[in-house]
Parts: structure tokens; C-alpha cells; sequence
């Protein structure tokens, strides 16, 4: 069935919002049995209720005013953060669409880009020196890392010949991104580090910062910023599918095919999670500045001269 477009986008940000809840139950539990011990379990069957049940515990609370800080700014950061993250899902590759964005792919980036502002708003606003150094942290690896994702992006782009990401997941060309697999490895740690994920959760260095920039959020406005983040999660885990695993046919089913290659994809964040530490600072700039950097732009100079034979 073809909905209106109105109702094709808001059923892809209810379905995003409850495969978030969703995912933290599964990330809770991959983390239990990664260290031999049980997940969520107690909350009805077999814990399954569990994220339903955090949203009542979260929501809930009492949200924090510090005197000093700047109110405003610092209840309207999640609040943006939340909104950046639903908008990309708009952009969603359905295999029946009802809208398309031409130039989707240099949208997303745009949107991407616009999370640093987020995050300086939470941090600055806060009033608090642990705040300020998450978010400078943040920032920094940021607009370090942003660098290296789009040089790598416009490889894949150079081959697929299109911005148009519905047109590109139905594509059978996409299989051609798989000639740079070294590509694909540094585009997913790029994503972790643009996800503020493990090893790259600077942002958020609990033994060093208290909590990082989210220091001085609780209840519903830290609720919004943990929801921001998972969404983020996901939906970068479905663009890597996207660019770099290829399409089987034009058939309707290439949608669940596309769901179980975006659950593959985020399940390696949660593996990632369980197994390495986190990097210092120091070697988090060095990775990117004197060795992805130098590496996407080689990719890209190797990857231009293959259009002519497209």
C-alpha cells in the first residue's frame, strides 16, 4: 500500500523511535553475555518490556535547572539533537517511495555537520568545566573525523553516479564500492567516532569527565540526547549498508534485505562496544589526521579515473 507522503514519513520516524528503544534491549543484552552475565530479565517476559520500562523511569525524573547556566540554550540542544536525527530518517531508501530528495546524500551530510552545534549548545550552556571539555572534545573529533567520512563517501559516490540514495540502494551498481574493502574500514571507524561510540566515546569519558557534555542533563532533556544517539546509530548503520554491501534485484523484498544487512551492521557497534577500550585523545588525532585523511584522499585519486570505464 502507497501512503501520502506525510503519512510515509511520520509511520518512518515511529517505526526509527521504537527500533531505537528496541535496540538498546539488544545492545543491553549482546553487553550481559559478552561478560557472562544476563541482561535486562526481571521486566515481565524475559525482559522485553525493559526499554518501555526506562522511558517511564526517565521521563519521569525531575529535570535539572543549574542557577548559572544559560536555560534556554541548554533545554533546546536535545531538543535539536532529537530533531537533526529524525529528519535524516526521512531519507529513508523505501522500496515503494512516496518522495524523493535528489541531492539526499549531501543532505545528510549537511545534517551530520549540524550535530557539532548541538552538542557545543549543551556543553557551553551547561556552565560547567566538565560539560565545556566534553563537548571541546566532541567537536574536535567531530570536524576531524567529518573530514575523512566525505572524502570516503564521494569515492563511493564517484562510482554510483547518483546523490539520489533510493535510486542508489536499487541500484545494482552499488556492488562496485566493494573494489575498496580498506574503504569500508575506514568509513564504519569513522562511524564510530562520529557516533561518539567505543573506542571513540571521548565525548562521554565517564573516568575522565564525569559524563562529558551531558553532565548537568537528567530526565527528559537527557532522554532526548540518549535517543538522538542511538537513532544516529542506526541510521548510519543503514547508510553503510547502503554504500557498501549492494542491492540484489528492484523486487519489494530488497527492503527486508536492507533491514537484516542495517541490523548486521549495528550489532558490529555493539561488539565493538563490548570488546576494545577506549583511545586517548592523542591517538584519536593522530588516526585521523596522519592516516585516514591521507589514505581517502589516495582513494579518491585512485577512484576518479574508474568513471571513464562506468
Amino acid at each position: 500500500m502507497i501512503f501520502p507522503p506525510f503519512i510515509n514519513i511520520t509511520l518512518t520516524i515511529i517505526m526509527a523511535l521504537l527500533c531505537m528503544a528496541f535496540f538498546t534491549l539488544l545492545e543491553r543484552k549482546i553487553l550481559g553475555y559478552s561478560q557472562l552475565r544476563k541482561g535486562p530479565n526481571k521486566v515481565s517476559i524475559s525482559g522485553i518490556p525493559q526499554p518501555l520500562a526506562d522511558a517511564m523511569k526517565l521521563l519521569s525524573k525531575e529535570q535539572n535547572k543549574p542557577s548559572m547556566s544559560n536555560l534556554p540554550l541548554l533545554l533546546s540542544a536535545p531538543i535539536m539533537a532529537l530533531l537533526l536525527s529524525l529528519i535524516m530518517w526521512m531519507m529513508y531508501p523505501s522500496s515503494t517511495p512516496t518522495h524523493f530528495f535528489i541531492y539526499g546524500t549531501l543532505l545528510i551530510l549537511c545534517i551530520s555537520s549540524l550535530n557539532v552545534y548541538t552538542t557545543l549548545m549543551a556543553g557551553w550552556s551547561s556552565n560547567s568545566k566538565y560539560a565545556l571539555m566534553g563537548a571541546l572534545r566532541s567537536i574536535a573529533q567531530t570536524i576531524s573525523y567529518e573530514v575523512s567520512m566525505s572524502l570516503i563517501l564521494l569515492g563511493a559516490l564517484i562510482l554510483l553516479l547518483t546523490f539520489d540514495i533510493t535510486l542508489i540502494n536499487l541500484s545494482q551498481l552499488s556492488w562496485i564500492a566493494f573494489i575498496t574493502p580498506p574503504s569500508f574500514m575506514i568509513w564504519f571507524t569513522t562511524m564510530l567516532a562520529e557516533t561518539n561510540r567505543t573506542p571513540f566515546d571521548l565525548s562521554e569519558g565517564e573516568s575522565e569527565l564525569v559524563s562529558g557534555f551531558n553532565t548537568e542533563y537528567s530526565g527528559g532533556a537527557f532522554t532526548l540526547i540518549f535517543m538522538s544517539e542511538y537513532t544516529n546509530i542506526i541510521f548510519m548503520s543503514l547508510l553503510t549498508a547502503i554504500f557498501f554491501s549492494g542491492t540484489l534485484s528492484y523486487a519489494p523484498p530488497n527492503s527486508i534485505f536492507l533491514s537484516l544487512k542495517t541490523l548486521f551492521i549495528a550489532i558490529m557497534f555493539l561488539w565493538i562496544r563490548s570488546t576494545y577500550p577506549r583511545m586517548r585523545y592523542d591517538q584519536l588525532m593522530n588516526l585521523t589526521w596522519k592516516s585516514f585523511l591521507p589514505f581517502s584522499l589516495s582513494c579518491l585519486i585512485f577512484l576518479t579515473p574508474l568513471t571513464s570505464s562506468i
